[in-house]
């Protein structure tokens, strides 16, 4: 290529000056938290420094072994969630695309290859088509240029450049050649601008987090008053203030549901393993709870509901309609007529014409790779040396001879065209390309081609006119394009047409039944935006698309305008979609926002769910999101959002779970309370937490894996609290206290059989072992039951079938297990306080199976009957 006047490059030697001085070219990349704040912060959160507090108080009443085992709880749960994320993170970074290395530079008046980092301004910098920009360039030269700028802007045509353009850092240049002067590196460039309005956003805080840290707040108050009451209470049966205030704190640390916290890390994994599976990649655990909150989707349009894939699939000529259906850029197409079958041999030997010539004008070309066709340079004409190879028929590639000159798209002329021998072919904008072809009657086309573009467009398609002219000679070096290109002979019209994803309708469907609201959100132009939205269902009625530079200033009055479903906003800068995000959330939306340039980070980083795209998306898109879709498809944004839903219900199922074990372990303490000291202890402490964290612990987290309802994507978002008031009454109302009511009946058989009576001297030590060993077998029994009765709120366990949870058997099978070994080894017997029940104890035990199951089904009969609630 030759060089602009005067732009030699600098020398090596000045170069080192400047690279001293200004520093390395890095691109700007999102920091991630590093790896030990974010250990700390899993050993930290509000739930685990309620735990924390807890482990201290155990210490402080003299419970050490209770202490030490809340603390391994808290550590391995932390470390859990840490790997969890770690794995998350370094499956993302399997995902990046890697800056190209090395840079063509003029340096010593010679072009050589260097290091993109050891770029410094005023470096003269050589690009051709497929280079990355390395760093913000002013161009001194340019022939043909047209640079993708999508990961910027969102604008998905690529751009044209001319001298005195700015190429940015880390566009491409599609097609063409040029050389620019480097204006800016590093943290300069307008890249680094972006990147950094992504830095200063800060995330909020999750629905789940928001609840867990209202869980804690009642929990840690009720373990409070509760621990409160009972110092009074033993101050006044006469215990010392000493073992009054150790006893109150041991009420305390049981109250606290030790196990919940690794079920809720747990189920959180187990959805993001299955949201992986479905192509969906989490990078925060807590992301899979808030994508089944969510309320409104704000989409992207072009690879995220389309295939991002241009198809010529239409062509008119003054001869007729030729209707193409043929996929993607391979060669294999039916061809028919004006929808009437085989088309007539001159409309078909019109298109043939029309789409060589259209070839000739064009530089991208479809070409075969690994047993696919795909794109080298424009897709778009790609697409068009995909018709001309179609239309040719099978087998048959012309010989295309090289153009003599090129006259480069331009957005003024909105056209492009070439001169191959004596024949200048033209293609580019109708509007531009038809007032320039002679005549304007029915004899040449052009009268009927103006309505056969409206047609057209009409459709969503993208519409390009192609003519030519024989010229009288060739062209010399000094020709313009716009002193030839008139006179031309209109050869007919292209509707090209990026197809939307075939699942996208049903989706948008799915999302809606779901209670969703969905905008869409990209940089393209508001035309093309809406045609996308028409032909995918999305846009609603009335229409309404808003355009980013007549966005309004008033944010009341816009996130009016934003909040209702199938909304379109079009040409948005990175402020803007920020801003879209941000109003949303003001209404009292979850918002889910997707991208995948650079400048979707601000946003994807703002909204409650961030979702990148992992096959085109950026690396800082992919930074600052939660969910990375390997498949860039909006179906599976649906997929993850009943996954999400799914793992919501979880929670509720095993929060109903552990807390209905709360009132058993509470009940003891709460009948020593009110006989004034007299009644002995059923529970222990340690018994409390072997139940916590033993027994229970395998069947919460089977109920953590529960698979979607089918339900789960046919009414509403959850907007209610984990913790409600049907949660809360079926709990202390209903199954906590059937449990309870078993396991008191349980410890006052065994000691009523070894002779005891109320008010009598306590009983032999090994009988009070029994009788402890019986109320803590049936607490067991009736958990094994209330699991089974956890799996649904509405629906009994036999409707549901007994075997469709296969985790959960084997958890039970291990709870058994547990139990035996917690009655029946002798020293681990011995430090938990309790011996194997008697038969008597044995057989009330046993009964708290149906008992909680007869209840459970007795309230859901109720409730269905109150509230018509489906199974």
């Amino acid at each position: 290529m030759s060089y602009a006047p005067g732009i030699s490059g600098l020398s090596s030697a000045e170069a080192a000056r400047r690279l001293e001085r200004s520093g390395p070219n890095r691109l700007p990349q999102v920091r991630g938290v590093p790896g030990w704040r974010r250990l700390l912060a899993e050993l930290t959160h509000f739930f685990a420094v309620m735990l924390w507090v807890a482990a201290g108080l155990a210490f402080v009443a003299g419970m050490p072994q209770l202490g030490v085992a809340i603390i391994v709880v808290i550590i391995v749960n932390g470390v859990f969630a840490y790997i969890q994320q770690e794995r998350a993170q370094h499956a993302a970074a399997k995902l990046r695309e890697l800056l190209p290395a090395m840079v063509s530079v003029r340096r010593d008046n010679r072009v050589v290859k260097v290091h993109t980092t050891e770029l410094v301004p005023g470096d003269a910098v050589v690009l051709v088509a497929g280079d990355r920009v390395p760093a913000d360039l002013n161009l001194a030269l340019a022939a043909g240029c047209r640079v993708d700028e999508s990961m910027l802007t969102g604008e998905s045509e690529p751009v044209t450049k001319g001298p005195g353009d700015t190429a940015y850092g880390g566009t491409f240049l599609v097609i063409g050649t040029a050389e620019g002067v480097v204006a800016s590196t590093g943290g300069q460039t307008r890249l680094a601008e972006i990147a950094a309005l992504t830095g200063k956003v800060e995330a909020p805080p999750s629905p789940l987090a928001l609840e867990l840290q209202r869980i804690v707040r009642i929990v840690a108050a009720v373990a409070l008053g509760i621990g409160a009451l009972f110092f009074v209470l033993s101050l006044l049966v006469g215990i010392s203030w000493r073992d009054a205030f150790l006893f109150a704190i041991g009420v305390a640390v049981a109250l606290v549901p030790e196990g919940l916290l690794p079920t809720v890390t747990l189920s959180l994994a187990i959805g993001a393993q299955r949201m992986a599976a479905r192509n969906a990649l989490v990078r925060n655990l807590q992301a899979v709870e808030t994508l089944g909150s969510t309320t409104f989707i704000c989409t992207d349009k072009t690879g995220t509901l389309t295939q991002n894939r241009m198809n010529a699939v239409e062509v008119w000529t003054p001869a007729g309609l030729l209707g193409i259906s043929g996929q993607g850029y391979g060669p294999e197409a039916d061809v028919t007529g004006d929808g009437s079958g085989v088309p007539g041999a001159s409309a078909f030997q019109a298109g043939q014409r029309l789409s060589a010539a259209a070839r000739a004008a064009s530089v991208g070309r479809a070409v075969p790779h690994e047993g696919q066709w795909i794109a080298e340079g424009d897709p778009m004409e790609a697409a068009i040396d995909a018709l001309a190879t179609r239309l040719a028929g099978p087998g048959v590639r012309a010989e295309e001879p090289a153009p003599s000159h090129r006259f480069a798209f331009d957005p003024r002329r909105l056209r492009e065209s070439a001169v191959v021998g004596t024949t200048l072919f033209v293609k580019g904008a109708p509007e531009s390309v038809i007032p320039l072809c002679s005549g304007h009657g029915v004899e040449d086309g052009t009268g009927p081609a103006r309505g056969m573009v409206d047609q057209m467009a009409s459709r969503g398609l993208r519409v390009l006119a192609v003519a030519q002219r024989s010229l009288p000679g060739p062209p010399d070096a000094h020709s313009k394009p716009d002193e030839l290109e008139t006179g031309l002979t209109l050869l007919g019209l292209i509707g090209l047409h990026d197809p939307p994803r075939a699942e996208v309708r049903l989706s948008l469907q799915a999302a809606r039944e779901a209670g969703i609201k969905v905008g869409m959100v990209t940089g393209d132009h508001a035309f093309t935006a809406a045609a996308i939205a028409r032909e995918t269902g999305l846009i609603g009625s009335p229409e309404l698309v808003l355009e980013g530079h007549t966005l309004p200033e008033d944010d009341e009055v816009l996130a009016a305008l934003l909040d209702r479903d199938g909304v379109v906003v079009s040409r948005v800068s990175p402020e803007q979609k920020l801003r879209v995000a941000r109003l949303l959330q003001h209404r009292g939306h979850v918002v889910a926002m997707t991208g995948d340039g650079v400048n979707d980070g601000p946003a994807l980083q703002q909204a409650d769910i961030g979702v990148a795209m992992g096959r085109s998306g950026t690396d800082v898109a992919r930074e600052a999101a939660d969910l990375v879709l390997l498949d860039d498809d909006f179906a599976t944004i649906i997929a993850a959002v009943e996954q999400g839903r799914a793992t919501y219900a979880n929670i509720r199922r095993f929060l109903t779970y552990h807390l209905t074990d709360n009132v058993a372990e509470l009940t003891p303490f709460v009948f020593w309370a009110l006989s004034g000291g007299r009644f002995p202890l059923a529970l222990s402490v340690l018994q409390i937490l072997a139940l916590d964290i033993g027994t229970d612990l395998l069947p919460a987290l089977a109920l953590g894996s529960e698979a979607p309802s089918k339900g789960a994507l046919k009414r509403p978002p959850e907007r209610r609290h984990l913790m409600d008031r049907a949660l809360i009454v079926r709990v202390f109302g209903l199954l906590g206290p059937v449990e309870a009511l078993l396991e008191m009946i349980a410890y006052t058989a065994v000691l009523f059989g070894a002779g005891w009576s109320p008010g009598a001297e306590l009983p032999a030590s090994d009988a009070l072992m029994a009788a402890s060993g019986a109320a803590f077998t049936t607490v067991v029994l009736g958990q094994l039951a209330n699991a089974f009765a956890c799996r649904s709120a509405t629906s009994p366990p036999w409707r549901l079938g007994w075997f469709t949870n296969r985790l959960l058997l084997w958890a039970v099978l291990a709870e058994l297990g547990l139990l035996a070994v917690f009655l029946f080894l002798g020293p681990l017997a011995a430090l938990l306080g309790h011996a194997p029940p008697t038969p008597g104890g044995l057989a009330v035990a046993l009964a708290a199976i149906p008992a909680v199951l007869l209840a459970d089904s007795l309230y859901k009969a109720a409730r269905h009957r109150r509230t018509g609630a489906a199974a």
